[in-house]
């Protein structure tokens, strides 16, 4: 008895351990020495060599990950080694990973580019359109702290639409001024950040008009990051009744979440970020604040992400597997935790996301539209960051560290 009392603690303590170790596989040096060794590399510098961001021309411009303190520092992006060292194009979706991808909506319903037309709604048949996963986007010209993306293709609804597409992406490693600006905070000696965004412009390149009764497109960045036990996701939300805001949270995308899980506030709510259950998020543009946001408790690491929201928009193209009596009545952000989609099934990750969207692009020929999403990484002592966490999602590292525990 004694001999099992004591293996329990050991047993767990070397599982924390390895948990750790396999989500938080290296610095940002070696994060950075491996993705060299399999795609093309571009880093984004500060004049220190201290905030640093890893981007990925093949994998359309994709912000992989970042750092505040040089190579041997924090690598905040979740990068999926196992599968981009297979060097195997997969189906459905690449997994590589990435704080800041370029995807593009909707993923589900009558005007979905996630599905042929004809096709069922489910997993076999999903498949992300190759230009938004494994195709590369054009260097159209780099400095030391910017980098701009290019790509001209086409993409067909299940409707049966045609889109003709131009894209210009562009990533911005932000100075240390700018992203305390960003934050409407006073700048700490103690505090190490980094700071990016990235403007997403598409443009109808076409000869015809995007209509919403034939279908509309819309910029969609996911942001994938480290998970853990001692993370948590955080979304401030607008408070108001149901009757003029609509609901809260849409919750039930792969079915219910668990309250231990998932916490609605009035004006915010906390999400589970630690990678062992499945499950997503999304808020409506009318409840939308336009800023998320995730703390990682053991490592003092607060994540805060900002976008544009254009004032009184409220059509966005909604992604739900089914075809929708409201296509244009989804989400302007969404976060998913990862998980094993089946009981002894495998996570894709796992990861947690924060994510953003554009309001649907009706656009004329030869017009435009620019989605801009930014993401600050800040770590240092819990006494500076809590201000911080304060003055951006409206709550204290206290309430988001007690936010989910029984």
């Amino acid at each position: 008895m004694k001999l099992n009392f004591l293996v329990g603690p050991v047993a767990l303590l070397m599982s924390a351990v390895a948990w750790d170790c396999q989500l938080r596989a290296g610095n940002f040096g070696e994060d950075t020495a491996f993705l060299k060794e399999y795609t093309s590399l571009i880093v984004l510098s500060d004049s220190k060599g201290q905030a640093k961001v890893a981007v990925s021309p093949a994998w359309q411009g994709r912000v992989m990950t970042s750092t505040a303190e040089g190579d041997k520092g924090l690598s905040f992006g979740w990068i999926n080694r196992e599968t981009i060292a297979s060097k195997k194009i997969q189906p459905h979706i690449n997994v590589f990973g990435g704080e800041d991808r370029f995807w593009m909506g909707p993923e589900g319903g009558q005007f979905s580019i996630f599905f042929a037309k004809g096709a069922k709604f489910e997993f076999a048949d999903w498949q992300t359109p190759a230009v938004i996963d494994t195709l590369p986007f054009e260097v159209v010209r780099q400095s030391k702290d910017k980098a701009v993306f290019g790509a001209k293709f086409s993409l067909t609804n299940y409707s049966g639409t045609q889109f003709d597409v131009a894209v210009n992406r562009e990533v911005r490693l932000l100075d240390s001024a700018a992203a305390w600006e960003h934050l409407h905070a006073k700048a700490s000696k103690d505090v190490r950040v980094v700071a990016y965004e990235t403007d997403n412009q598409i443009t109808n390149a076409g000869k015809e008009a995007w209509k919403k009764d034939t279908g509309l497109l819309s910029v969609w960045i996911l942001g994938m990051f480290n998970p853990s036990p001692s993370t948590t996701i955080v979304v401030p939300i607008k408070a108001g009744a149901e009757s003029e805001l609509g609901v809260k949270v849409t919750s039930d995308y792969f079915g219910s979440i668990p309250p231990e899980r998932l916490v609605v506030k009035d004006d915010v709510m906390f999400f589970a970020a630690d990678g062992k259950y499945r499950s997503k998020i999304g808020i409506s543009p009318k409840r939308s604040k336009a800023v998320l946001g995730s703390y990682d408790a053991d490592h003092h690491v607060l994540t805060i992400v900002q976008f544009t929201q254009p004032e009184g928009v409220t059509d966005y193209v909604n992604s739900l597997w089914k075809l929708q009596d409201n296509p244009y009545g989804g989400d302007a952000a969404n976060s998913y935790n990862d998980g094993p989609p089946a009981p002894g099934a495998k996570p894709l990750g796992p990861f947690y996301e924060l994510e953003s969207s554009s309001p649907a692009a009706a656009l004329e020929p030869g017009k435009s539209l620019s989605h801009v999403h930014r993401t600050i990484h800040l770590t240092g002592p819990e006494s500076v960051l809590d201000g911080i966490a304060k003055g951006t999602l409206g709550v204290s590292l206290d309430e988001i560290k007690a936010a989910l525990k029984k």
